[in-house]
């Protein structure tokens, strides 16, 4: 599903990245956890194509992105890669059903075939009767199963979380676990989840621990594995 070689990123004179080399399979649900600092958004964002490495290939379902131009890349973004993020980042002037239908729309997709699945999704979420209200309307919970269903808009081969229950109280984090793990078993969908939360990456199929910019094979106890300090 992904295969990232040899990735590498600095920011003036600070290296973020040292080398990593990372494969993630398809239904996967992978978190990635370590202290503040460790690149762990970086590489998340290089892995969802929103940031380039310094050195390195990105693969996604066998296409290097590295060699798409930037109209290319933009719409294999669109077609492949869901984003789920700490603070939801719906657009508040628009209802949770026009705010899931927005990658449809920029897929180029038609009205009709875009809101029928958008309605699906939101369904299967629990939120058929909150189609029509906006976010402001809805609770903290509801707000990121919206931007879940709207991740999974265009059906993604991955959907990428940067501490996406970063945000939620105890019982909408609990809720939000399941789902994801409710959305694998359903769909095979892949996650990678950037995430201090020790529940969370406690439950998914795989930790990789990062330190000083590099995969960190060394035994982590728990409770040394993750900081309660994002990025």
């Amino acid at each position: 599903m992904i295969k990232a070689r040899n990735i590498t990123k600095s920011f003036d004179t600070l290296q973020v990245l040292r080398g990593i080399d990372l494969d993630i399979g398809k239904g996967e649900v992978v978190s990635i956890v370590g202290p503040s600092g460790a690149g762990k958004t970086t590489l998340l964002q290089i892995l969802g194509t929103l940031d380039k490495p310094d050195t390195g290939t990105v693969e996604i379902n066998g296409q290097d992105v590295s060699r798409l131009s930037q109209a290319k890349l933009a719409r294999f973004r669109n077609q492949n890669i869901g984003f789920v993020f700490q603070f939801h980042q719906l657009l508040p002037e628009f209802t949770a059903l026009e705010n899931v239908m927005i990658p449809a729309f920029i897929g180029g997709s038609d009205r009709k075939s875009a809101r029928k699945r958008a309605v699906e999704l939101l369904d299967f979420m629990g939120l058929g009767d909150r189609l029509s209200h906006k976010p402001n309307e809805l609770s903290g919970g509801e707000k990121q199963r919206v931007a879940v269903a709207r991740a999974l808009m265009n059906n993604p081969a991955v959907v990428m979380a940067d501490e996406p229950s970063g945000s939620l109280d105890s019982k909408n984090k609990e809720e939000l676990h399941k789902l994801f793990f409710n959305l694998r078993d359903s769909f095979g969908q892949t996650f990678v989840i950037v995430t201090h939360d020790e529940s969370l990456a406690l439950l998914t199929d795989r930790t990789i621990h990062m330190n000083d910019g590099v995969i960190d094979t060394s035994p982590i106890s728990p409770e040394e594995s993750i900081e309660p300090i994002s990025d």
